[in-house]
């Protein structure tokens, strides 16, 4: 019987308020209880993961596109704390690799292979994720939070990325799904819920259902698309027709329209996402380490890309209208290199942006050109790509004996892409418009300027030189 009339000192609030007494002494789950809930967790968390990083290159719409590499980096990060907390649980060895059920590998499977865009996203927001919450709210009420502090702590945190995931998805869902969709993809939908209840529900805590496992959409495994696509803001995905480090490096040219062609690199970085994405899809046999390094410096290239959209908008520009952004890099490189060539590739563009003539340049022309918000996403930008190098020496550069043979690779394998400019012109894929004049004039407009002709007249493409202002073999 508990002691009558206990307290705390001067009635402080007991247990270092997690807890109260009566809260504390309730039974909770036993470590082995425990350790199989997180076990779940992880595999939803790895699997959602897979989903977002496999669907992100070939979803055509800019947004999406965008959520689902946030989403893969949430979903990475928390894979990792749960993969430390069952380490700690007397689970050597720990067996996060383990198929946990074979329906619940099942329902994200059918996930994965999901019939048309409706189907996955109401896949993924509108069940998979609202289920993973409900099973850490049951976690959270079912265990001992004083005696299962750490699990209950990551359970919560967990929790506030979820939710936000899934209030992001009924936006998603409430935009792009119409009745007839959501009425297309009802029994799709009753088959996932068949497949939780053969798995136990989502925590594996219930009764599981009787009956054969049986699949739908994923009757044959998904396959992986890495062909980037873009929606209908991108009109001339092939346009290679102005050179922004060209223009960007002209020390001829004054700060203030820099900041244009600077916006419109960093919007351009839609592409590393799309390149990244098929890297880490690719990629077998990696510790979740790289996994989460590798997503969190592809959420960052993500993160770049908004920040020149919100240039542009911050700026005055529609650059929906006036700007060409192109896929040209990503569709190259997931189409022609191997995985690791194209983080060989990526590695040896991060090595060129590490002198003073590239993140530290770029900021210092945002600073010059008295653009508050252009000098802003630089210095951001800049101490990112330090954090990427970081990554690039750490899963990249270690694979080699010698880093600069692990330089000289990347910059062999990019010589030997195929983005062929003329070819993209005479298959009439792009006429290579030169957008730039247009955009300039817009711009002082609305700043007030008056065009200087000699900056209007700029007409560099990346025709005959690459981006780090190497020139283009016949071949390359």
């Amino acid at each position: 019987m508990p002691l009558s009339g206990y307290s705390s000192y001067r009635n402080l609030p007991p247990l270092a308020g997690i807890a109260s007494f009566t809260e504390a002494m309730q039974p909770g789950l036993s470590v082995e209880d425990c350790v199989a809930r997180l076990k779940r967790h992880h595999w939803a968390l790895k699997r959602l993961h897979a989903f977002f990083i496999r669907h992100l290159p070939s979803e055509p719409i800019y947004e999406l596109k965008m959520a689902f590499s946030l989403h893969a980096h949430y979903c990475a990060e928390h894979a990792a704390v749960w993969r430390t907390r069952v380490g700690e649980m007397r689970e050597p060895p720990l067996g996060l690799d383990a198929v946990p059920d074979p329906a619940f590998d099942a329902y994200f499977d059918e996930l994965d292979a999901a019939p048309d865009r409706a189907a996955r996203l109401l896949g993924v927001y509108g069940h998979a994720l609202p289920a993973l919450a409900e099973a850490l709210r049951q976690h959270q009420r079912e265990t001992n939070r004083l005696v299962d502090h750490p699990s209950f702590r990551i359970c919560r945190f967990a929790l506030v990325e979820v939710e936000e995931m899934i209030t992001y998805g009924r936006g998603a869902l409430a935009s792009l799904v119409d009745d007839a969709a959501r009425h297309a993809s009802a029994p799709w939908l009753r088959h996932l819920d068949l497949l939780l209840a053969q798995a136990g529900g989502f925590s594996g805590t219930e009764p599981a259902a009787p009956g054969p496992i049986v699949r739908l959409a994923s009757a044959q495994p998904a396959r992986f698309d890495p062909v980037p696509r873009r929606d209908e803001r991108f009109p001339d995905p092939y346009n290679m027709g102005v050179h922004a480090e060209q223009f960007l490096y002209d020390a001829s040219f004054p700060p203030e329209p820099k900041t244009l062609m600077m916006f419109y690199k960093r919007l351009r970085e839609i592409d590393v996402p799309e390149m990244m994405a098929s890297i880490i899809a690719e990629t077998k046999d990696k510790p979740w380490d790289y996994t989460t390094d590798m997503t969190r410096q592809l959420w960052d290239e993500a993160r770049h890309a908004m920040m020149g959209e919100v240039g542009f908008i911050q700026a005055g520009i529609d650059w929906r209208n006036l700007v060409r952004i192109n896929f040209t890099w990503s569709l190259a490189l997931n189409t022609q290199l191997t995985p690791i060539e194209r983080h060989a590739v990526l590695y040896f563009i991060e090595q060129g942006l590490m002198p003073r003539t590239g993140k530290r340049f770029e900021w210092e022309v945002g600073i010059a050109s008295g653009d508050g918000y252009a000098a802003l996403i630089q210095d951001y930008d800049w101490a990112d790509e330090v954090l990427h190098a970081r990554i690039g020496r750490d899963w990249y550069v270690k694979t080699f004996a010698d880093p600069r043979e692990a330089t000289a690779y990347g910059d062999r394998c990019w010589s030997r892409v195929m983005i062929d400019w003329e070819s993209y012109r005479s298959e009439g894929r792009t006429q290579h418009h030169n957008w730039w004049p247009d955009l300039y004039r817009a711009w002082c407009k609305h700043t007030g300027r008056t065009p200087d002709p000699r900056i209007e007249a700029y007409s560099t493409s990346y025709q005959a030189t690459r981006a780090d202002l190497r020139e283009i073999s016949a071949s390359a």
